[in-house]
């Protein structure tokens, strides 16, 4: 399995064929598997201990194929956070999107699960 990861330029809003940036990335780089994570919080808490009071820091992930989240999910247990999945990036990558005036619901929620 490989990961390849490369720069993106930020395009405007409008340019965006009315998609959330991922779903537009994802639709942009045909036989991809994308999966959105661990993008909702600041990377400085990112960098700090997953493990808070007994309990483990959420990262939120969507993706389009189920398939492709699965080695995600391992690798955020893995390194220590409780991921949850939030579904199929046009809905649950929404929920954790932020560009420009459209912030969703989740974004820089800094939230732990007691149970893994």
């Amino acid at each position: 399995m490989g990961y390849e990861f490369r720069r993106l330029v930020l395009v405007p809003p409008e340019e965006l064929d009315g998609l959330p940036s991922s779903a537009f990335v994802a639709k942009a780089f045909t036989g991809a598997k994308l999966v959105k994570g661990f993008n909702h919080l600041v990377a400085a808490t990112l960098a700090s201990d997953p493990v808070v009071e007994g309990g483990h820091r959420v990262v939120f992930l969507s993706s389009d194929d189920e398939d492709a989240t699965a080695p995600v999910v391992a690798l955020a247990k893995q390194l220590g956070f409780a991921p949850v999945k939030l579904g199929k990036l046009n809905e649950g990558g929404a929920l954790v999107h932020a560009r420009g005036r459209i912030w969703g619901q989740l974004i820089f929620q800094d939230l732990f699960k007691k149970e893994q």
